[in-house]
């Protein structure tokens, strides 16, 4: 495969507890890339009660994706961790690369689902000041939204068209991130 000059958008995709932040610190260490992970921003900034997020997260990841977007634009890599577990996050941030000129990686992580759970329940009785404490219910309600991306996306196929009645992706991913300015503009 040859070597792209081009910055790289990373995108660590899954679950709480499948890797992803380790995958993405071994990236960031590989390749000197820019790792933004939101739960290392949520605690110092929000406190550690999931119950006081509210829109926080999607706050925090809108300015997280600009950062990103403004380093990829230096000719920079950016690894955003961020689970992403719908098609169109996925879509959008692909599209953010591209306007960004940089190619874009994404890197899917999987496990069974006790072994999964019991991961991140471990994770959290380890460092309980890094991440979030998750009950069954929780975990049963995130794997129930969490759509796994196709064999298509795997592959990089073109992206479809954003969502009625957005008229590109950029402007999709300014209303799913709130404090993400349109970047097509």
């Amino acid at each position: 495969m040859p070597v792209s000059s081009r910055p790289t958008l990373h995108l660590t995709v899954g679950l709480p507890g499948v890797g992803k932040t380790t995958r993405a610190r071994e990236l960031e260490r590989a390749c000197g890339a820019l790792r933004l992970t939101p739960d290392e921003w949520m605690a110092p900034l929000f406190g550690l009660r999931w119950a006081d997020f509210g829109g926080k997260r999607d706050v925090l990841e809108g300015r997280l994706v600009w950062v990103g977007h403004q380093v990829l634009r230096a000719g920079v890599s950016v690894i955003l961790d961020f689970g992403c577990w719908s098609p169109d996050e996925r879509y959008a941030l692909r599209a953010i690369a591209d306007l960004a000129g940089a190619d874009f990686e994404l890197h899917y992580l999987t496990l069974p689902e006790d072994e999964r759970v019991e991961r991140a329940t471990a994770r959290w009785r380890r460092a309980p000041e890094e991440i979030f404490e998750m009950t069954d219910e929780d975990h049963a309600r995130f794997h129930g939204l969490f759509s796994p991306p196709t064999a298509e996306e795997l592959q990089g196929c073109s992206l479809p068209p954003p969502p009625t009645p957005f008229e590109s992706w950029p402007a999709w991913a300014s209303d799913r991130w709130p404090t993400l300015p349109r970047l097509d503009r």
